[in-house]
């Protein structure tokens, strides 16, 4: 019986049209992944972003002294730096009663003489410092500064994020372990069957004298192709939805760090011809060395 040439032809386009789609998915799967771990790590940049230290000063201290305190703070290496911004800010009495008044309703300027509240420095710390230990050494450290009556902060807050920070990224760090064999095995065995069927035309070139090589050459290309159409096409899907939802949803553009999802668009198209590449060279060189009987 005669294979329709048009037919076959058909077949061998939806077939690889199979591995294009099944590439594409997986490094989709993959790529949306690593936005949840991109966004999950920006959104503890904001969180430990509000980790902070109050620095309360001395009662009838002068402008001077509290310039002086203000400038040996600003220098030092623990203050947060963003975006050319230094993470220190002074609050007055005269600010910190207003603030008292908004927050709770109540004036004691009616019932006091005094304005018990103290000039203070509110102090932003650096994400590589945001341990219990150093920030116990920073406190101590800013303590003995001349002028300074007291510094506090929130000691149980700091464990706190720190210990739940690590279980999530110690979870979160298995299913991308997971995730990335899945992915590794889904592309290698649909290359895999793709080739399959390819077989015979590979012992045909071989029988007719072509090199190892140079039967190897138009499967690799085409392999390298698909992958980074794979690879381009889940870098385009993965943007499209993360443009649409920051259009639709609040506060989701405050997690979108441009520079690392170029860099994880980059890294699928990576994957995506090194995957490709890589199985249909190991296919190709198990149908190189295989028997004709084993063909079978």
């Amino acid at each position: 019986m005669r294979v329709n040439p048009r037919k076959k032809t058909r077949l061998g386009r939806f077939k690889f049209i199979s591995v294009l789609f099944s590439t594409t998915l997986s490094l989709f799967i993959l790529g949306l992944f690593g936005v949840i771990v991109i966004q999950a790590k920006t959104l503890t940049s904001i969180i430990r972003e509000n980790i902070e230290i109050q620095v309360f000063l001395n009662k009838n201290i002068t402008d001077a002294d509290k310039t002086q305190i203000g400038s040996s703070l600003e220098s030092k290496p623990y203050i947060l730096q963003k975006e050319g911004k230094s993470g220190i800010s002074f609050i007055s009495q005269e600010e910190a009663a207003q603030s008292f008044l908004e927050s709770t309703g109540e004036d004691f300027t009616k019932f006091l003489d005094d304005n018990p509240l103290r000039d203070s420095y509110t102090i932003a710390i650096a994400e590589e410092y945001q341990t219990a230990e150093l920030i116990e050494e920073i406190v101590k450290e800013i303590e003995s500064i001349d002028g300074v009556f007291e510094v506090t902060y929130m000691s149980d807050l700091v464990e706190s994020i720190n210990q739940n920070l690590f279980k999530v990224a110690m979870i979160m760090g298995g299913f991308i372990l997971i995730l990335v064999f899945t992915v590794v095995m889904l592309i290698n065995n649909t290359i895999r069957l793709a080739l399959f069927s390819q077989r015979f035309l590979i012992r045909s070139m071989q029988l007719v004298g072509a090199t190892r090589g140079f039967i190897r050459r138009p499967f690799l290309g085409r392999a390298l192709v698909f992958g980074l159409l794979a690879g381009l096409i889940a870098s385009i899907l993965l943007f499209g939805i993360i443009e649409y939802t920051k259009a639709n949803i609040d506060g989701f553009a405050l997690l979108q760090d441009y520079n690392l999802l170029y860099g994880l668009f980059g890294v699928l198209i990576l994957i995506g011809i090194l995957l490709s590449v890589f199985s249909t060279l190991q296919a190709v060189n198990k149908y190189l060395n295989m028997s004709l009987d084993e063909l079978y």
